[in-house]
């Protein structure tokens, strides 16, 4: 039986890494590859491991790889797949690792994840594997529920413990709390594409520039999509109403250039993969690491600053799985074939 993942390693070293990746697909019951091989050292058999690999039917490919990190660059030159890029911290706190392998030049992007967090990169690769496979989906989405379970739990298990004069415990005891269900408000939605696969959210009106970006590359692959312009924190109501109407967008966007509340929103809202853009603003600051360092069971696929045409390229992969056509359109576009 041919995998559907395949985890490289940079050098035996990141095998720790590797472990957090594997035990989340082995309760997912995900079938993967493991094997090591340097982009430094053996290229020949990255290489062959690669083109091989895609040949045989691998769908999504997971680079783990620490100091230069440029494994995860080298695995998506040979396939047209996405890969996941883990960075490990080795030195500089994984930094070094992190930079190389989110700062990817177009059209050759890497779904970065966390530093050390193989886990993360397991969750979203079998977010991507399960757009096209239902019962992988469902597996996902109750994998989340166990996470947003152990939040939950840890209020019996470490708050109510705590003994203080002023601490009221039985204030709002989270055992106690009815949780109310978001409803959409079928009046108040504003889209153009309800239906559209992909759904792209601008945190401020001067990121919209790279909104288009997107929007023009997905339009070249024959990728319908939807734009809005909406901040989860001035406009909590419309940024929920919007990510609960678009049901059958398969992968969201998040652009944004003031913190990351756009896609920390989105992962909160939706079991879809996210892609996270972060942007600089006006005093050149940018929020890549906030938008990159998620906490686990809820990935940020992060692609480099300001390079939102590669969220779009990822999109394009993620679909592509499972569709020829948009696989020979990617082709095209990566040999520059498509004049974009």
């Amino acid at each position: 039986m041919t995998p559907k993942i395949m985890i490289i390693l940079g050098s035996g070293s990141d095998i720790d890494i590797a472990e957090k990746c594997m035990n989340i697909l082995e309760k997912l019951e995900i079938p993967y590859s493991l094997k090591i091989a340097s982009a430094h050292r053996t290229p020949d058999l990255v290489r062959e491991l690669v083109e091989q690999g895609t040949n045989a039917g691998i769908e999504v490919f997971i680079g783990i790889a620490g100091l230069a990190a440029h494994l995860p660059g080298a695995i998506a030159a040979y396939t047209p797949r996405p890969v996941i890029g883990v960075p490990v911290d080795v030195k500089t706190s994984g930094i070094d690792a992190l930079q190389s392998i989110v700062q990817m030049p177009y059209p050759s992007p890497i779904s970065t994840v966390g530093i050390d967090r193989g886990d993360n990169a397991a969750i979203l690769a079998a977010q991507y594997i399960g757009i096209h496979d239902e019962e992988v989906r469902e597996k996902v989405i109750n994998l989340r529920k166990e996470y947003a379970e152990k939040v939950i739990k840890s209020n019996e298990e470490i708050v109510d413990k705590i003994e203080k004069k002023f601490l009221q415990n039985d204030f709002l005891r989270i055992k106690n709390l009815e949780i109310n269900e978001i409803k959409v408000n079928e009046e108040e939605i504003c889209c153009k594409n309800q239906d559209a696969e992909v759904a792209i959210i601008v945190g401020r009106q001067a990121d919209v520039v790279n909104a288009k970006k997107i929007t023009v590359i997905l339009d070249r692959l024959k990728i319908t999509h939807d734009t809005k312009v909406v901040c989860p924190i001035r406009s909590t109501k419309k940024f929920t109403n919007y990510v609960k109407s678009m049901k059958n967008a398969k992968i969201f966007i998040g652009i944004s250039s003031n913190s990351s509340q756009v896609t920390g929103g989105l992962v909160g809202l939706t079991d879809r993969p996210v892609i996270g853009v972060p942007c600089t603003n006006e005093n050149n600051d940018d929020y890549m690491l906030t938008t990159v360092s998620m906490p686990p069971g809820v990935p940020v696929a992060t692609v480099g600053i300001n390079n939102s045409k590669n969220a779009a390229v990822i999109a394009a992969e993620i679909l592509a799985i499972n569709d020829p056509n948009i696989t020979e359109l990617l082709d095209k576009l990566k040999d520059k074939k498509i004049n974009l």
